[in-house]
């Protein structure tokens, strides 16, 4: 049966992973791992007949975008509507930080992680609204065929909870580890379904693209 297959990749490791934080938008650099992780996601793909690279437009994706494409004489198709989730007042503060400024916001997000807005943000439900038509036109794009996307955790949360038909609310139900590397099929009568959730075996590889 013919199908889509998304290769669906979390970026690489950033600068201040030591502390869990809402990086959300801004534009945080790799780390010298996360680089690395890139250059081996780049190389498990070496073999896969890609159609088209897709990223979203902030740099710690674009990198490892830019790798992929590159060894496939592809060029990188950047989306904006690929952007991680939004947080608002949030973004760039750590997880201890907030629950310590905002206990009540964070309690009310952990209560409804779908609708729950932070001042200037947007909902998760919100991010979902922009990130799935985005994908819909990929798929109509190419109907047949290989594609990688590079995007973030929150990001890929909602597009494998979708392949899975979950609800928004068990999205911190799915890890997705830096430099991590997701397969999907989609069918053309709708289904998907996922062959590889949260792939790090490839990290283990010391090879480079």
């Amino acid at each position: 049966m013919q199908r889509t297959r998304i290769y669906l990749i979390r970026h690489g490791q950033v600068e201040g992973h030591e502390e869990k934080r809402y990086n959300g938008q801004v534009n945080v650099p790799l780390t010298q791992l996360g680089q690395t992780q890139s250059d081996r996601i780049c190389n498990s793909l070496g073999n896969v007949s890609l159609e088209a690279v897709y990223s979203s437009d902030l740099d710690r994706c674009r990198y490892c975008a830019e790798l992929i494409a590159g060894s496939h004489d592809l060029k990188v198709s950047t989306l904006e509507s690929l952007r991680e989730l939004h947080i608002g007042e949030w973004e760039g503060r750590t997880w201890a930080e907030l629950q310590e400024a905002y206990p009540d916001g964070w309690q009310a997000r952990l209560q409804d992680l779908a609708n729950f807005q932070v001042p200037g943000g947007e909902s998760l439900q919100d991010a979902a609204d922009r990130i799935r038509p985005a994908i819909q036109n990929i798929l109509a794009l190419h109907p047949v065929g290989d594609v990688a996307l590079v995007a973030h955790g929150g990001v890929n949360r909602i597009i494998l909870l979708d392949a899975i038909g979950a609800p928004m609310q068990q999205a911190f139900s799915i890890e997705q580890d830096f430099g991590c590397l997701n397969i999907i099929d989609y069918y053309a009568d709708g289904k998907s379904v996922v062959k590889l959730l949260n792939g790090t075996a490839h990290q283990k590889s010391n090879c480079t693209c």
